[in-house]
């Protein structure tokens, strides 16, 4: 049984980490901390655990084996490098870090410390994108040439705890980044699940077009990002994230390849569609109960069977390199190498 504490009790612990936790047979929600100790306090007794008046009293307790860290994202870094010298294993949330040299002190401390790291990107998990990399793998569309993926609602607002314009991800200080950071890194992460390939080079716009603060003035972080990505197996395609779209949330993604074409979460009738050179059409009607996000069963699932998690911290770092890459490149409007010194030393 893996006792866990949760360190954050923001929107995203109370609808994703705590009930996934709960329903999860090898887990024990032993604790909560958050800076606003009575919503701790009151959510411990609602779900029978202990609350923390600080997180160096979480941390210190022998009782906790693992911690999952949900807060803003300045302090991801901080936090989970002081829960691994701790001896605790990490749930990060995304982003993973807000400086490269964090994101690569986590892989380093997580390893120097022989704790599991793992950081909660969660498309991968998915079951229609599970099914999608079966069916490339088996080959039904050929190799993988071109490619466009997106990610968009209508923004943070809609759903923080703290609803609205002052909710901290629009507060540069805190989020340091936007919804690159935010959905990009989903994306990000699946293309490489799906392709089997890494980015290595991007050309980006990283901007600020409708989001505005409580004055009114358009918020310090991003708010739509738009990538073109280069794989390290010759795959060249979109990445787009963004907060305002303002409707359903899209989630599409459209890989074309050298026999075909498949569309996953593109169209109404289906989470995956399938179509030949003759121009015939498969569909995949996954009849697949909703389970949750998948990241808290495969995080404690290593955990209990002693191995590296699905998007561990290293792996996290490939996707980290390539939004700064493409912030980078944002900024210089010009092409930039994931693995360039532009990137190294953001």
């Amino acid at each position: 049984m893996v006792k866990v504490g949760i360190i954050g009790c923001g929107k995203i612990a109370q609808v994703r980490h705590i009930p996934e936790y709960l329903d999860n047979p090898n887990a024990k929600l032993t604790g909560l901390y958050d800076l606003n100790l009575q919503r701790a306090k009151e959510l411990a007794e609602k779900y029978d655990c202990k609350s923390y008046e600080s997180v160096e009293e979480m941390l210190a307790d022998p009782e906790i084996d693992a911690v999952s860290v949900c807060v803003a994202n300045h302090v991801h870094a901080e936090i989970t490098i002081a829960a691994l010298k701790a001896g605790k294993h990490v749930l990060c949330e995304k982003p993973m870090a807000t400086k490269l040299k964090d994101c690569q002190m986590m892989v380093d401390t997580a390893e120097q410390m022989s704790k599991k790291l793992m950081i909660g990107q969660n498309q991968r998990f998915a079951k229609a994108h599970a099914e999608a990399k079966k069916l490339i793998e088996r080959g039904d569309i050929g190799s993988v040439l071109t490619f466009k993926t997106t990610f968009g609602h209508g923004g943070p607002e809609t759903w923080s705890v703290d609803a609205g314009p002052q909710n901290w991800f629009f507060d540069k200080k805190r989020a340091a980044m936007g919804a690159m950071a935010d959905l990009g890194v989903h994306k990000t992460d699946l293309i490489q699940y799906l392709l089997g390939q890494k980015v290595i080079e991007t050309t980006a716009k990283v901007v600020t077009l409708n989001k505005r603060d409580s004055e009114g003035q358009l918020i310090g972080v991003d708010d739509n990002a738009l990538c073109i990505l280069r794989m390290s197996g010759g795959a060249l395609g979109t990445m787009a994230a963004s907060w305002t779209i303002y409707g359903h949330e899209c989630q599409s993604t459209c890989l074309y390849g050298t026999k075909g074409i498949m569309l996953i979460y593109s169209e109404p009738s289906s989470p995956i569609i399938v179509s030949d050179m003759e121009g015939n059409r498969t569909s995949y009607n996954l009849d697949v109960p909703h389970n949750g996000t998948g990241v808290i069963d495969e995080f404690v699932d290593a955990l209990v069977n002693d191995r590296q998690p699905e998007v561990s911290g290293r792996e996290a770092l490939t996707v980290m390199r390539s939004i700064f890459a493409s912030i980078k490149s944002s900024n210089i409007s010009r092409t930039v190498a994931v693995n360039s010194d532009f990137v190294t030393h953001f």
